[in-house]
C-alpha cells in the first residue's frame, strides 16, 4: 500500500507531535508519600526508594504527619515548644528506632520478633537503609504543615531531611512517572 503524501504529512506531523509529548512527559522518577510511621511500611518505602535509585530513578520521599517523627534525632529536646508541642513531643516516638509494627505488635514483641529475624536474615535496620537512601541519593522532604501541626521543629530533625509544603511534593509528583502513598 502506497502512501499519498498527504498521508505521509499527517503521519510526521503525528510522529513529531508524539516525540514532543514523551518529552515534555513524565521523567523516570519515583515520588511517594510516607504517611505512616509504622515500621513495616517505612521499610517498604525505603526497600521501594532505594530499589528506584538503583534503577536508576531519581527518587523523593515526602514526610507527612506520622511518617515525619521516624526523622526526629532520638536524643534531641527542645526548648521553647507551646503547650501542644510539649505534648506531641513527648508522645510521639523519636527516630525510626521507636517504630513499630502496623499488626501484630503485641505490645513490642511483635516488634521485637521482626528486628531479630531481620538481623538473622542479614536484611537492614529501618535505621540503616535510612542512611543508605540519603546516601544514594534519595531526596527526603519533610512536609511544613505537619511538622507544626505536631510542634516538630527543624532542628530536631536528622541532617539531610529537607523541608517542603505541598506544593513541593505536588511539583515532585507531577514529574513523575511513579507516584506511592504509604
Amino acid at each position: 500500500m502506497s502512501e499519498t503524501p498527504q498521508m505521509q504529512e499527517q503521519l510526521d506531523a503525528l510522529r513529531k507531535e508524539l516525540a514532543r509529548v514523551k518529552g515534555a512527559g513524565q521523567e523516570d522518577k519515583l515520588s511517594m508519600v510516607l504517611f505512616s510511621g509504622d515500621l513495616d511500611k517505612a521499610l517498604a518505602g525505603f526497600i521501594i526508594a532505594t530499589g528506584a535509585v538503583a534503577m536508576g530513578m531519581e527518587s523523593v520521599i515526602f514526610l507527612t504527619f506520622w511518617g515525619t517523627p521516624l526523622f526526629r534525632k532520638p536524643d534531641k529536646t527542645v526548648a521553647g515548644k507551646d503547650l501542644m508541642g510539649k505534648m506531641f513531643g513527648w508522645m510521639l516516638p523519636k527516630g525510626a528506632r521507636k517504630a513499630t509494627l502496623s499488626k501484630m505488635n503485641m505490645g513490642g514483641m511483635g516488634t521485637a520478633m521482626i528486628r531479630m529475624v531481620m538481623r538473622q536474615k542479614n536484611v537492614d535496620s529501618l535505621e540503616t537503609l535510612i542512611q543508605k537512601a540519603m546516601k544514594a541519593g534519595v531526596k527526603i522532604v519533610a512536609c511544613t504543615m505537619s511538622m507544626d501541626i505536631m510542634g516538630i521543629q527543624e532542628k530536631e530533625l536528622i541532617d539531610g531531611v529537607e523541608l517542603g509544603g505541598v506544593g513541593a511534593y505536588l511539583g515532585d509528583a507531577e514529574e513523575s512517572n511513579v507516584n506511592l502513598f504509604i
